[in-house]
């Protein structure tokens, strides 16, 4: 099943042009899921990126604007999609050029994939137990 998911989601890399790398992390910054396009190795991709979403996510809630679900940053050339998947963190890195738009689409696409993911792992956690 893992092999399929990265199959998946290196197709979902092809869909939105400039899109590089897409990574999902535990909250923690455990990295369970990566897929970078050929040729390239962009930066932002190391596992603090989940930890440091679930962290601002947190305190951005407490400025009265509920739990978000998404979040968009732009660094220098570069931009970042995360989104809160229940346990899970979503991060898509493009070029600053892509369209934001298609990356928040394609982050609330991969809401039931990710949740495939997240019963998975608890699934295992319990059963290790």
């Amino acid at each position: 099943m893992a092999e399929e998911l990265v199959v998946h989601f290196e197709k979902l890399l092809t869909r939105v042009d400039g899109l590089l790398s897409a990574v999902v992390t535990d909250r923690d910054g455990v990295v369970l899921l990566r897929a970078n396009a050929p040729n390239t190795s962009p930066p932002f991709t190391e596992s603090a990126l989940g930890c440091t979403f679930a962290l601002a996510s947190d305190q951005a809630s407490k400025l009265g604007l509920r739990k978000n679900k998404s979040i968009v940053s732009i660094y220098g050339v570069y931009q970042l999609v995360q989104f809160n998947h229940a346990s899970l963190i979503t991060t898509f890195v493009a070029n600053s050029n892509a369209n934001t738009g298609l990356l928040l689409e394609l982050g609330a696409e991969l809401e039931s994939v990710t949740q495939v993911i997240a019963t998975a792992l608890h699934e295992r956690q319990s059963g290790a137990l």
